[in-house]
């Protein structure tokens, strides 16, 4: 089975594919389970490999004969040097691991190449094999992400917004009289109270970001594909008009075809 590591800044998100199954459709083809994590940096590689073994033992997955392959993405460099000792001391395989000189079967048209982070181009992929192009892949993340991809599966470039959690957290850290709120869609757009007037803000406020960026990427490319991945994912996609698939296991399957185009 594949292990597939999403890093991100915040959480982590780890998934087992079998390879041999088919249950499921899109991203979550062939995904036996997942699990997300906060990103934690002071992990050492043996108490990773202790966490990991402990996930898999609750879907019967032998850490040490059971995996034949991972696949890593991360935008933190110092988890990502502890996941490759971890891989390299427990598993008979070496990790793939998106960085450059791994291929990954789409060409990069940013200015340097290099800036573009691992998670986006595992989006990227994923996007373009379940859905071809133009596309537009809306990552709801410490930052918001939008990757937009080419009808010919070019990776063209995209934009970086706050994400919703650290813009909250600024906010509430500025004004002293605002609290934290649950992250829920509120009865009506006109906050009835203090809280509700939060939840409208973000979420409406949000939604129509992404709606006023997609409008922006359509007016370049025609029409276009728009998919949400990311951990809140599913609080904007309902209400953000231009969104038309959400895959939450995006990043996962990118990591699975590019641990297939390495192998």
């Amino acid at each position: 089975m594949l292990l597939a590591i999403d890093v991100g800044n915040t959480q982590t998100v780890l998934g087992l594919y079998d390879p041999a199954s088919d249950i499921g459709k899109g991203a979550a083809a062939g995904l036996v389970d997942h699990w997300r994590l906060s990103t934690d940096a002071e992990r050492t590689s043996d108490e990773m490999s202790v966490l990991v073994r402990s996930l898999l033992d609750t879907v019967g997955v032998d850490f040490d004969h059971d995996l034949t392959g991972a696949a890593i993405c991360s935008g933190v460099p110092r988890i990502l040097a502890n996941l490759r000792d971890m891989v390299e001391r427990y598993l008979p395989v070496a990790a793939v691991v998106i960085e450059p000189g791994v291929r990954t079967g789409m060409p990069i048209l940013y200015d340097n190449p290099k800036e573009v982070g691992a998670d986006r181009i595992a989006n990227a992929i994923a996007a373009y094999d379940l859905y071809g192009g133009p596309t537009v892949v809306v990552d709801f993340g410490t930052g918001n992400n939008f990757d937009v991809i080419s009808a010919d599966g070019e990776f063209l470039g995209g934009a970086i917004a706050p994400g919703i959690e650290i813009s909250l957290d600024a906010l509430l850290g500025r004004a002293a009289a605002l609290r934290a709120v649950e992250l829920v869609e509120p009865r009506c757009v006109i906050g009835k109270s203090t809280v509700e007037s939060i939840q409208s803000g973000t979420v409406y406020g949000f939604a129509a970001m992404i709606d006023g960026m997609v409008a922006r990427f359509a007016a370049d490319l025609g029409d276009i594909n728009v998919v949400a991945t990311g951990g809140l994912a599913h609080l904007i996609a309902p209400v953000a008009t231009s969104i038309q698939q959400v895959e939450p296991f995006l990043t996962l399957h990118g990591l699975r075809i590019v641990h297939q185009r390495n192998k």
